[in-house]
């Protein structure tokens, strides 16, 4: 009954922020961004003058896979970014505010409250992903040839498990720190470094998160799913657990210090 009326409230509050408008909105229009820009990439390179008179252009046309993970690719970098600083106060302005204090006294048990906000949090950010994934199929299928709703779906399915870890990592911030914009950089640095360990060790580190959007090129590229795909998808499910469960921790320290 707590853990619900938590999640509604986070989930009112980001209506009435119209998170559930603008961010799937966000999504939606990086997912159509590369499919368009690369088919009529030519037709907009002679609207702009930007070829010598006569010049022609031969540009091949890319795969479908590959037009897809282009898409995949801008969650990767703009998607994140939005999700960080769309999450980066949802614990920690409330501690700062005292708003925490009050809710945890009534009382809210400590996994409740980051749970309920994580989850709804979550909910948001898979629906603005698959917005954003149907919207890139959609065109992909219309101007570069058929990609399996299977394949699709299972992508989704894999890439929004590193969506949630990221919010993850956000939540598990926000009990570090109370600043918003700290909190922001500390997940950005963090998913950085992440992103550095998997390029300098990947041979090391196969089950790094971060490797989950390699992985994905691979599975739309032969059809079947990698079994290093299966394993960072485990691991990945753990360290979402373990950050849960260590914010809880911290939160509820810190709150009786």
């Amino acid at each position: 009954m707590q853990w619900m009326t938590v999640f509604k409230t986070e989930s009112i509050g980001a209506w009435r922020n119209y998170k559930w408008i603008w961010v799937p909105l966000v999504f939606i229009l990086l997912g159509i961004m590369d499919p368009l820009t690369t088919y009529y990439l030519p037709q907009i390179l002679e609207s702009v003058g930007g070829l010598p008179e006569g010049a022609t252009i031969n540009i091949p046309t890319p795969p479908p896979a590959d037009v897809f993970m282009m898409s995949i690719s801008q969650f990767n970098m703009i998607g994140v970014v939005v999700l960080v600083l769309m999450s980066m106060g949802t614990i920690a302005n409330e501690r700062r505010s005292g708003i925490a204090e009050l809710i945890l006294v009534k009382p809210v048990r400590y996994g409740t409250y980051v749970t309920a906000k994580w989850a709804s949090i979550v909910s948001l950010s898979l629906l603005s992903l698959f917005a954003g994934i149907l919207g890139s199929w959609y065109y992909v299928n219309l101007l570069f040839g058929s990609l399996s709703f299977e394949l699709i779906g299972a992508a989704a399915g894999f890439y929004g498990l590193w969506i949630v870890f990221v919010i993850s990592v956000t939540i598990f911030m926000n009990t570090l720190v109370k600043t918003p914009g700290l909190v922001a950089c500390l997940s950005i640095i963090t998913l950085i470094a992440l992103f550095i360990l998997s390029t300098i060790f990947a041979h090391i580190i196969e089950w790094n998160p971060s490797l989950l959007t390699s992985y994905l090129g691979d599975m739309l590229q032969t059809g079947s799913i990698p079994a290093d795909l299966w394993g960072t998808a485990v691991v990945t499910t753990l360290l979402i657990a373990s950050l849960l469960i260590s914010a809880s921790y911290i939160l509820k320290h810190k709150e009786l210090a």
